[in-house]
C-alpha cells in the first residue's frame, strides 16, 4: 500500500529541528534558526548541542531525538542542523515503519542523503535542500525562496540551461543527492533505485580520481544501469590532482556509454546554488529542463 502523503507546510507550521550527523558551529545554527522562526514555529531538542567525538551526541542520543521528531503528530517538517557524518550510524534505529504511516518531509543535504534514501525507499517524499547551519551563511533570497515552495507546496522547481552531457529525454522518480553517500548506501546494501529513476549527484572536496572510484562502484554494482538519467549537480572543491584530469571529463566518461540521458550544472550541491528539490517525487528532464511533477 502507497504511504499517505505529508501535507505542505503553511506560515506558522510547527518544525523540529535536528542534528543526525556531525557537530557544527553554533553561531551559524542559531542564525539559521533564526530565519526559520519568522516563518514557522520550531521545536528544538537542547540534546542537538551535545558533542561526542565528531558527532552531534551519542547515537542513541540523535537516534532519540530524530525519532521524537518522526513520530510527534504535531511536528509537521523535520530540518537538519547539519551534515557531515553520522546518519547511517543510526538508520536502524529509526521508527521507519510508524513513519511511513503518517509521513512529514525531511530537509537537508549532503550526509542526510542517507535519510533521504531511506525515506524515498519507503515512498516517502524529502526535500534536499540546506541544512539549518547553511540558512545562517551567506544564503541568497532565491535559494530560501525555493526552500519554502518546496515546504509549501508553491510552485516547483523548474531547472533549465542544463548542460547536456548525452541529451534525451526521461521521466521518473527523484532520487540521490551526495555521491559519497549514495556508493556508501549501495556499498551497505542499502540503495534501492526503481527502474527510470532520475538520479541527482553533487559532491565536494574530493579529488576527481575519488569520483572516478565512485562512479565505478556504481557501474560495476548495476545500480546507474538502473536510472532512466542522470543529473549532476556542482562538484565543489574538487579540484585536479597532479595528473590534471578534471571532474567534468570523469563525469563523461564514466556516464557517457550508459546510453541514457546526463546532464550536468544542475543548481545543489554544497556551493552555491543550492536550491531546494523533492525526491522521491516525479521528475521530467526534456530540453536540458527539469520539472517536477
Amino acid at each position: 500500500m502507497t504511504p499517505p502523503v505529508s501535507i505542505p507546510l503553511e506560515k506558522g507550521s510547527l518544525i523540529a529541528v535536528v542534528a543526525p550527523a556531525s557537530g557544527f558551529d553554533r553561531d551559524e545554527l542559531f542564525r539559521g534558526l533564526a530565519w526559520l522562526s519568522t516563518r514557522y514555529r520550531l521545536r528544538v531538542d537542547p540534546r542537538i548541542l551535545s558533542r561526542s567525538g565528531f558527532l552531534a551526541g551519542t547515537d542513541e542520543s540523535r537516534a532519540d531525538v530524530l525519532a521524537r521528531a518522526m513520530l510527534d503528530p504535531a511536528v509537521e517538517a523535520i530540518v537538519c542542523a547539519r551534515g557531515g557524518y553520522g546518519s547511517m550510524r543510526i538508520l536502524d534505529a529509526l521508527p521507519w515503519g510508524r513513519f511511513s504511516e503518517r509521513p512529514k518531509p525531511i530537509v537537508g543535504f549532503s550526509d542526510v542523503t542517507a535519510l533521504h534514501l531511506a525515506a524515498n525507499a519507503r515512498g516517502i517524499t524529502s526535500v534536499h535542500g540546506p541544512n539549518v547551519t547553511g540558512l545562517g551563511r551567506s544564503i541568497t533570497a532565491a535559494e530560501r525562496a525555493s526552500l519554502i515552495a518546496a515546504l509549501e507546496g508553491g510552485t516547483l522547481a523548474r531547472w533549465s540551461e542544463l548542460k547536456p552531457i548525452v541529451p534525451g529525454e526521461a521521466r521518473g522518480i527523484a532520487l540521490g543527492g551526495n555521491l559519497a553517500l549514495v556508493q556508501a548506501m549501495a556499498a551497505a546494501n542499502r540503495l534501492e533505485i526503481p527502474s527510470g529513476a532520475l538520479l541527482f549527484l553533487e559532491d565536494v572536496t574530493e579529488r576527481p580520481y575519488r569520483i572516478d572510484r565512485m562512479l565505478s562502484s556504481l557501474l560495476l554494482g548495476g545500480h546507474l544501469a538502473r536510472a532512466g538519467a542522470i543529473v549532476f549537480g556542482g562538484f565543489t572543491q574538487c579540484d585536479p590532482g597532479p595528473d590534471g584530469v578534471t571532474v567534468e571529463e570523469v563525469l563523461r566518461d564514466r556516464t557517457s556509454g550508459l546510453g541514457i540521458p546526463v546532464v550536468a550544472g544542475a543548481p545543489f550541491g554544497h556551493g552555491s546554488p543550492n536550491h531546494s528539490f523533492h525526491l522521491g517525487r516525479e521528475a521530467v528532464l526534456r530540453h536540458e529542463t527539469i520539472a517536477w511533477m
